[in-house]
């Protein structure tokens, strides 16, 4: 023992003293409220995630830092984004219609709710076929404040997309909503839907996937927390869990740049203070 001690270079004190005293678990009381955020979607959430919720819902006075060793000493992990095999989908059919300068310029920061919003669509590869979601995120309150689930990226998803974006609205706001070339955001009807409602338009350059990496982003994290590894048999239950997903994202999901809030929390805060 002495010669182990003497390589290792521990005092024998230091030895015995760690016998007598085993390491506890972390917190052991926040262990079921922890696994319980962690499940809240089916790939998980990180420490940051949790940390919030618990400073938020427990009122805990905790460290991010101390989450994530509660976390490795549970076992719960959450997945790092890798890069995919397939390519991400693609509406570009060249210049099918009228577009529009890049006002937003990549940026993406703004002082308030319904100034600056996102756009665009992504496809999911699942049992059944495919499916396509096109939502519009606000680039200050992160809030996904309409979207429109299909089996077909094509105008009449746009179309009902475009009416919960108008119902939402609220009044006297002229917002900058910022998509890609995409051939759905160059059509006359887009066009006009927007232009008669108030909303300024933006996009993006060609071939220029991070003039629209805010709205990308949201994807990267929806595809993390809700789709990876994941499948469904049918549209129809598919489009409920990811309706559920994106009510979720808005009213529980906390998020570190909005001082753990949620982006529901974000905007009615954000709108009294301006009332």
């Amino acid at each position: 023992m002495c010669d182990l001690l003497e390589a290792a270079g521990l005092a024998r004190s230091s030895y015995y003293y760690a016998l007598a005293h085993p390491q506890q678990p972390t917190r052991v009381y926040l262990r079921p409220k922890v696994a319980q955020i962690f499940s809240r979607t089916p790939n998980g959430c990180g420490h940051r995630q949790v940390a919030m919720c618990l400073r938020a819902e427990e009122g805990e006075r905790i460290a991010d830092k101390t989450v994530l060793k509660m976390m490795r000493e549970m076992g719960l992990r959450c997945g790092i984004r890798r890069e995919t095999k397939y390519h991400r989908y693609n509406s570009y059919k060249g210049d099918v219609g009228q577009s529009f300068d890049n006002i937003i310029g990549r940026d993406f920061k703004a002082d308030g709710p319904w100034q600056k919003l996102g756009t665009d669509v992504t496809e999911f590869k699942l049992s059944f076929g495919k499916a396509y979601l096109a939502p519009v995120y606000d680039f200050a309150s992160k809030e996904i404040v309409a979207h429109s689930i299909s089996m077909c990226p094509n105008l009449a998803q746009q179309k009902e997309m475009l009416q919960m974006l108008m119902d939402a609205k609220p009044a006297g706001a002229e917002p900058i909503l910022h998509s890609d070339m995409g051939w759905q955001y160059q059509h006359k009807a887009y066009i006009s839907a927007l232009a008669d409602n108030g909303f300024i338009q933006s996009m993006s350059r060609k071939g220029n996937c991070i003039d629209n990496g805010a709205t990308e982003q949201v994807f990267g994290h929806l595809k993390d927390e809700f789709f990876r590894g994941q499948d469904w048999q049918t549209f129809e239950s598919f489009k409920a869990d990811l309706e559920a997903y994106i009510t979720h994202w808005n009213t529980t999901r906390r998020q570190v740049k909005l001082k753990g809030l949620t982006p529901a929390e974000y905007r009615d805060q954000a709108l009294q203070e301006a009332a």
